[in-house]
């Protein structure tokens, strides 16, 4: 898949028309009544990139560890991203900003090929994910107060079914079936595996 394919895959997408215009993930319906609502109450809007890099050998998705001393989300995989801020003109701005700040990728190494539906998460935000495509010129530059590491994946090992990873979530004491993706010694889950997820059905037309 090239960067010219993705970008006719996701030509279609655009940023939703509010921030906090969200899509339920599939399966919800069954999850926890208190899980659900919590799901649809107030609702902070945010933005992530979710960065395709352009390498010599192929393209691959660049993903972040996060801080153990970050309020949400510590310690586990991301996108680079974070809540929207009253200058941010829209969630683009948002994940561009983000990004330049979390890992130091400059929004003029950045080629937006498309967007992904808003999905709630269970810390209260309403994520926008944005798709770009990173210049091989570009360089890292973390802030290690919010990443502890980034790695990269090849995209064509996330957008492999095969490599599905078949788990299950305790949700209040209920079990809710999830995917994840494990990468070498990496445990990719949560949200970031349900957008890698979205952005598979969009590229491979499922």
């Amino acid at each position: 898949m090239t960067p010219a394919d993705i970008r006719t895959q996701l030509a279609g997408t655009a940023l939703p028309a509010g921030p906090l215009d969200i899509i339920m993930p599939p399966g919800s319906a069954q999850w926890p009544a208190p899980m659900r609502e919590q799901l649809s109450g107030t609702l902070t809007p945010a933005g992530v990139l979710i960065p395709i890099m352009e390498r010599a050998s192929e393209l691959t998705v660049l993903l972040t560890q996060r801080s153990a001393a970050l309020k949400h989300h510590a310690g586990q995989v991301s996108f680079p991203g974070g809540r929207m801020e009253e200058f941010d003109e829209t969630l683009e701005q948002t994940a561009l900003r983000e990004t330049r700040e979390e890992v130091g990728i400059d929004a003029q190494h950045v080629s937006v090929l498309g967007y992904l539906q808003t999905m709630p998460t269970i810390t209260g935000y309403a994520v926008t994910p944005v798709v770009g495509m990173v210049s091989a010129v570009a360089s890292l530059k973390i802030d290690p107060t919010e990443v502890e590491y980034t790695f990269e994946v090849p995209l064509s090992y996330l957008m492999d079914a095969g490599n599905d990873v078949h788990a299950q979530w305790d949700a209040r004491g209920q079990k809710v079936p999830m995917v994840e993706f494990h990468w070498q010694d990496e445990r990719i889950w949560g949200a970031t595996a349900f957008m890698i997820l979205s952005l598979r059905k969009l590229l491979l037309k499922q």
